[in-house]
């Protein structure tokens, strides 16, 4: 069968069996991360939500409930702006294996203010990427032991006109909120490019993914109440932008694919077929500047230092 019939199969509303399957999605709770867990569990896999509100993640799981009958959720309390906190997390999972991570959970700060995490690390770059880099480090055993783990790295459309300065990963001389949230997930990007070269090299049966939502908006999102709550009068003014973009639901059809699709290969970047923007899920090429392999080794071993982590991730 081609690629081009493969991927004209995959139907986003009628996913694979998923049972017996662990997936555990950081920022579970909302956004994309919400639906990712709500179409994963109605699929059958367990889904934990990490997350740091132990009340949003609790109205998440009722939202997935009234909708996913007998949906198995659970929640890990996860804060990925403390470091130190990561592992007694996953020691909390009481898993035998994880089949993916979803490395979802993300900060976007649009006020001009620098605000840094605990650790002493810019906001976005240290939650977005650092909090992930360290996780996939505890998380490691748990994948490996898995028949065929995954680790799904959640980009954005934003990384794509931005470029890393390796020698300001924390923005202090250079802050401005969007290119330093766009920076962050392009650091994510890399890392999730290059994290499939380390397990290739090392011989793992672990995959890492990347995917992006494209453009996705809360007005053309369907209501999660009291997840999400968009009223009929914020959808119709949003429909003008429905011709470019999307709901958070259809956002999510990336992601699900790159965890659940058994022809998703690790490496590939996987987004919205139209323009990248909106639309079924489809393997696109990824540019150069996010698989580039030197900025990559730099941005590697400068995080590795930075969370105090093993560098070969627990990966061998």
């Amino acid at each position: 069968m081609s690629s081009v019939s493969r991927s004209r199969s995959w139907d986003v509303h009628r996913l694979p069996s998923a049972e017996r399957r662990n997936v555990l999605v950081t920022g579970g709770n909302a956004g994309i991360g919400y639906f990712a867990a709500e179409q994963l569990a109605a699929a059958g896999a367990m889904v934990v939500l990490g997350s740091r509100d132990a009340a949003k993640a609790e109205a998440a799981m009722a939202s997935i409930r009234a909708r996913v009958s007998g949906a198995h959720l659970a929640h890990l309390p996860l804060d990925l702006a403390d470091l130190s906190s990561l592992k007694a997390a996953v020691d909390r999972l009481e898993l035998g294996h994880l089949d993916a991570v979803v490395h979802n959970a993300g900060v976007a700060l649009d006020d001009p203010p620098r605000r840094e995490t605990a650790d002493g690390h810019e906001l976005m770059f240290g939650t977005n990427h650092l909090g992930h880099f360290a996780l996939t480090r505890w998380l490691a055993p748990l994948l490996s032991a898995a028949p065929a783990g995954r680790v799904v790295t959640v980009g954005s459309f934003a990384a794509r006109s931005e470029r890393l300065d390796l020698d300001d990963l924390h923005s202090t001389r250079d802050y401005r909120p969007k290119r330093t949230y766009g920076r962050s997930k392009l650091a994510q990007m890399s890392f999730g490019f290059a994290l499939d070269r380390h397990l290739r090299a090392v011989g793992s049966t672990v995959l890492s993914v990347v995917a992006h939502p494209g453009g996705a908006l809360d007005a053309l999102t369907p209501s999660r109440p009291p997840v999400l709550v968009t009223t009929p009068a914020e959808r119709l003014r949003a429909l003008p932008a429905g011709l470019l973009v999307q709901g958070k639901d259809a956002g999510a059809w990336p992601v699900v694919r790159a965890v659940l699709d058994p022809e998703v290969q690790g490496g590939q970047l996987w987004g919205p077929r139209v323009f990248g923007l909106r639309g079924t899920p489809r393997c696109e090429p990824a540019l150069s500047h996010m698989t580039d392999p030197a900025a990559a080794t730099r941005l590697w071993a400068a995080s590795a230092e930075l969370t105090g982590t093993d560098p070969h991730l627990a990966f061998r």
